[in-house]
């Protein structure tokens, strides 16, 4: 495979040059992925200065490897440059699940663990269908709209505001907050993105901690009461714990599922034919969202520490305090893992992926975001069969999250 014209590589050192800007790249990231896969499944990306794995094996090895974590060590470079404008999004983040390993993650992860899958999510598939119907009721008089922001954006918003137990319309709000503080995972942010994350973040505390205040005189069968009965009890969360938990399971619980959402929406339209051939029932449904999931991913990118000097792949060292990249969906479309890998094949022998992570930081939203996708997917394409795409969707400038701009529809 020839080196695509936007990248360049030296196969001595392994080492990568690619803007992850370039807008060829943005729109079709596979391209590269394949070239590496071919090339070097370990290389080192100079834009983003560290190591970074491309192949599943590797990916999913590291995400399990206890020699990496995402909790930064003392010993790590500090970021470049001052924090001192970061200071309420840092809080939140110190004590996220994400950001924190054991023995402070396995009790975290626990208390979590009994309040959000101790509620059955299954028992939410009638009322995430209901609203799946009510979106199209009001979209489909129309003959056409954009579907990221009439379908794709408010079903998860709607569905995680209802299981937390916040008024639905403060989900613009929250959503807007979410935004922001996700843009502080983009490559060069600038120092605008980060003073918006970082006021996002004060009020969204603001506002959690407003919520905890009220549900505690009120405690009712929602999983913002369950998570305060967690922190009331002898092992419990503290109160910055109870609020960077609640953010998390906010921002978690729909922003990598709307752009999973468009991107399916797009990998199946561009099938062509009948689009309800692939939902024609359960388990066709179930293996069409796990394809749908492996070929175009939401999150391309996850780092991880290194606590140890660790040999990452051969040849390649990681120092203490180092970071490594593991590139989530060049893994799925890895050649030595899946048969045609840009093929949309549902109920492929070789189904796997690792858009959801794998070891300890999988993700705990798994359950419902796959529910979620199952029927988003299904009930649009049953009601709106002869949908097709008005223009070709462009992807968001956004790297490490992977999602469409806009997804123009028209039936």
């Amino acid at each position: 495979m020839t080196c695509p014209s936007y990248l360049e590589f030296d196969p001595e050192t392994r080492q990568l040059s690619l803007d992850p800007h370039t807008p060829d790249f943005v729109q079709n990231p596979y391209e590269a992925y394949g070239f590496m896969h071919r090339s070097a499944r370990a290389f080192f990306w100079r834009d983003y200065g560290h190591w970074c794995f491309a192949g599943f094996d590797d990916v999913s090895r590291l995400l399990r490897d206890r020699n990496f974590g995402r909790e930064r060590p003392d010993y790590a470079p500090q970021p470049v440059g001052p924090r001192d404008h970061l200071t309420d999004f840092d809080r939140v983040e110190a004590s996220s699940i994400l950001e924190v390993e054991p023995p402070v993650h396995t009790r975290l992860r626990g208390l979590v663990n009994r309040a959000f899958v101790s509620r059955s999510i299954e028992r939410l598939r009638p009322r995430i269908e209901a609203i799946a119907h009510q979106l199209i009721d009001g979209i489909e008089p129309a003959g056409g709209c954009d579907l990221i922001a009439a379908y794709a954006t408010p079903l998860p918003i709607i569905v995680i505001t209802e299981m937390m137990g916040l008024p639905a319309e403060d989900g613009p709000q929250l959503l807007d907050w979410s935004h922001a503080m996700v843009a502080m995972y983009s490559h060069n942010r600038s120092t605008k993105t980060e003073n918006r994350a970082n006021d996002a973040a004060r009020e969204f505390t603001r506002y959690i901690r407003g919520r905890i205040g009220e549900r505690r005189k009120d405690l009712k069968d929602d999983l913002l009461s369950l998570l305060i009965a967690a922190r009331d009890n002898d092992d419990k969360l503290t109160e910055d714990e109870l609020i960077s938990t609640s953010i998390l399971l906010l921002n978690a619980g729909h922003e990598a599922t709307v752009h999973q959402t468009g991107n399916a929406i797009r990998t199946i339209l561009r099938q062509g034919g009948d689009p309800r051939r692939f939902f024609s029932d359960e388990a066709q449904t179930a293996a069409t969202i796990e394809e749908c999931i492996r070929i175009d991913a939401p999150l391309h990118m996850f780092t991880r520490y290194a606590y140890q000097r660790t040999e990452a792949a051969p040849g390649v060292i990681i120092e203490p305090g180092g970071v490594i990249g593991l590139l989530l969906g060049a893994a799925n479309r890895d050649i030595d893992a899946f048969e045609k890998p840009g093929s949309f094949t549902p109920g492929r022998a070789d189904q796997k992926n690792a858009s959801f992570g794998a070891g300890i930081h999988f993700c705990i939203g798994a359950p419902l975001a796959r529910l979620e996708m199952q029927l988003l997917l299904k009930t649009l394409f049953e009601r709106l069969p002869n949908m097709a795409l008005l223009a070709e969707p462009q992807f968001r400038d956004s790297y490490h999250f992977h999602g469409l701009e806009d997804l123009t529809v028209e039936w």
